[in-house]
């Protein structure tokens, strides 16, 4: 387990020339000013922003603000089996066109000056100078923008025996897939156990970020931690969730879980912030964080 960090205040434009971005909003709110024009955002809003968009976060709080943010070097995608072959959302897919947010009120700022622009290119981060403002544009054409989607807008499917992870499935890139879990019905079979069955993942590893609510089946984990399960190694409820989740009608967690096909590496930052007894939280003995 560890903790997110908070997003700094920003007082730059900034452009990522690597990579698609999907920001999750975990605590603010606030506007993203893009070149394509304003895209308010909230609590619970996913915010996708294409390669090589210009962008600055204002935020109604500058000093209370905790992102997620996932990079993709492939393109975040809606999941092939939600569309249909026109690209329309299938019927019982979990969200649909309504659902999406997009910028508006283009703004053309027609303004010569020194404008601060940093460029994220081969993951090194380049300083410039624009001498005319960024967002200096009189309009735009094509399918190329940002835009946005509550996690509060995906409708979790429910079923009469435990339902298998790809039914929580919100976006999917080239190598992994995010989703999305939410408040929902547990299975309603009479005989059903709530909490998911102890399994090891073989085709990826499992990265959950805890964003809200009781997370049952987790002993001493909390909002804003994130858990690694690498895949290979077995893992499910810790003792005693089990037998607490028996009669349980319904959850009320709310998680984004990242499954990376490739092992997923650690940077020496992460492991700072490493819980390193964590794994322990498997024995029946009393364990402190």
């Amino acid at each position: 387990g560890m903790l997110a960090p908070a997003f700094i205040r920003q007082d730059y434009f900034f452009k990522n020339a690597d990579a698609d971005e999907l920001y999750f909003v975990h605590t603010g709110s606030g506007t993203l000013q893009t070149m394509y024009g304003d895209l308010p955002f909230a609590y619970g809003d996913y915010i996708l922003i294409p390669r090589g968009t210009i962008y600055k976060f204002e935020f109604d709080d500058a000093d209370s603000n905790r992102l997620l943010l996932i990079e993709s070097f492939g393109h975040f995608e809606i999941p092939e089996r939600y569309r249909n072959n026109k690209g329309q959302f299938l019927e019982f897919a979990p969200f649909c066109e309504r659902d999406i947010k997009l910028p508006s009120g283009l703004k053309t700022h027609d303004e010569e000056g020194e404008f601060p622009v940093m460029i994220k290119k081969r993951g090194l981060v380049y300083p410039y100078v624009y001498a005319n403002h960024p967002f200096d544009v009189i309009g735009y054409d094509g399918y190329c923008f940002p835009w946005a989607m509550s996690i509060f807008d995906f409708e979790p499917v429910t079923g009469r025996n435990h339902m298998p992870p790809p039914v929580h499935q919100h976006f999917q890139s080239q190598r992994f897939v995010i989703c999305s879990i939410l408040p929902g019905l547990y299975d309603d079979h009479s005989l059903a156990i709530p909490a998911p069955y102890h399994h090891s993942n073989i085709n990826s590893d499992e990265l959950f970020y805890y964003v809200e609510g009781d997370f049952m089946i987790r002993n001493n984990v909390g909002r804003g931690q994130f858990t690694l399960h690498p895949g290979g190694i077995p893992h499910g409820p810790h003792p005693g969730a089990i037998k607490r989740s028996i009669g349980k009608k319904e959850n009320n967690v709310v998680a984004v879980m990242i499954d990376p096909l490739s092992p997923l590496k650690i940077t020496s930052e992460a492991l700072s912030l490493e819980l390193r007894d964590y794994y322990k939280s498997w024995l029946s003995l009393p364990f402190e964080v």
